[in-house]
């Protein structure tokens, strides 16, 4: 499978490459060429998996230029047993006979970012393996809050990567603010800034596309990427859920097999609710999302 960019649909990158670089050089986001269909077959076997299973299974359609082996190094150790609070990892709890919840609130940092922060930085040190020529890579992150504490927790101490994130001053709690500042390993740091999440945001991908500045990274054997759900890395793990939750629902007979399912997402900025839309091209039997 290939990706292209959002400018320029000329552009054509493997999924190393797209991990690795985090954002297109002409400042466009890479997306996957063709979204890969599943069956309602499919969905049945995964079912009967636990959620690692089920995450090998979705990222070994996106993740065509990853071995087996790869993807299992990345899933297995980013959703490990001691990581996450609860053996399911996400588990989908019933309310009543119509509403269900899926908990995303597991894991280190009780924020469902960790759902892909934790897998994010085996994904991105196995794709610079592939492609960057043993370059390290410094990852710049902007945040409002949640995305911060769970970037830096999953990238403390992962060799040849360095962390910069940048959070506004009087935009984020008290606690995250504390979560942040306090956060321990050598290779991550935090910068407040005057402003807020959007003008992180577009610093952040200003600095990306800015030819000097990477011209003196390269020359120091460093390229930039990105923890946001800018990059694929961190969108295609959060398709993950998805799928299992409406594995969950299938075990739990609150459904069967093909019946569609309306999705609402209080949280996140727009990659959580763009990973549902993913899920759903891919034939995930979903109705509405909100």
């Amino acid at each position: 499978m290939y990706y292209t960019s959002t400018r320029d649909k000329s552009v054509r990158v493997t999924s190393a490459q797209a991990i690795a670089q985090g954002i297109s050089k002409d400042g466009g986001l890479f997306v996957p060429c063709e979204i890969p269909k599943i069956s309602l077959d499919f969905i049945k076997e995964i079912s009967a998996l636990d959620y690692i299973g089920r995450a090998k299974k979705i990222l070994s359609l996106f993740l065509t230029d990853f071995s087996e082996e790869e993807i299992d190094y990345c899933v297995s150790n980013a959703y490990k047993e001691g990581k996450f609070s609860s053996p399911a990892v996400a588990p989908t709890v019933s309310l009543d006979e119509t509403v269900s919840v899926l908990e995303l609130w597991h894991g280190p940092t009780c924020a469902f970012k960790d759902m892909a922060l934790q897998l994010l930085p085996y994904l991105l040190t196995t794709a610079a393996k592939k492609v960057a020529d043993g370059k390290q890579i410094v990852i710049l992150v902007a945040t409002s809050g949640d995305t911060g504490k769970a970037a830096l927790e999953g990238f403390k101490d992962v060799p040849s990567t360095k962390m910069l994130v940048f959070y506004p001053n009087e935009g984020v709690s008290a606690m995250q603010k504390l979560q942040m500042c306090t956060q321990e390993g050598e290779n991550v740091n935090v910068c407040a800034i005057n402003g807020n999440f959007d003008d992180a945001q577009t610093a952040v991908k200003q600095i990306f596309t800015g030819k000097e500045i990477g011209e003196k990274l390269a020359q120091k054997n460093m390229m930039f990427s990105s923890a946001n759900s800018i990059n694929w890395g961190r969108l295609v793990p959060q398709i993950v859920y998805y799928f299992s939750t409406y594995c969950d629902l299938l075990n739990n007979s609150k459904i069967d097999l093909g019946d569609k399912v309306n999705i609402v997402v209080p949280t996140g900025n727009f990659g959580n609710i763009l990973a549902a839309y993913y899920a759903k091209q891919m034939v995930l039997p979903l109705k509405t999302l909100v």
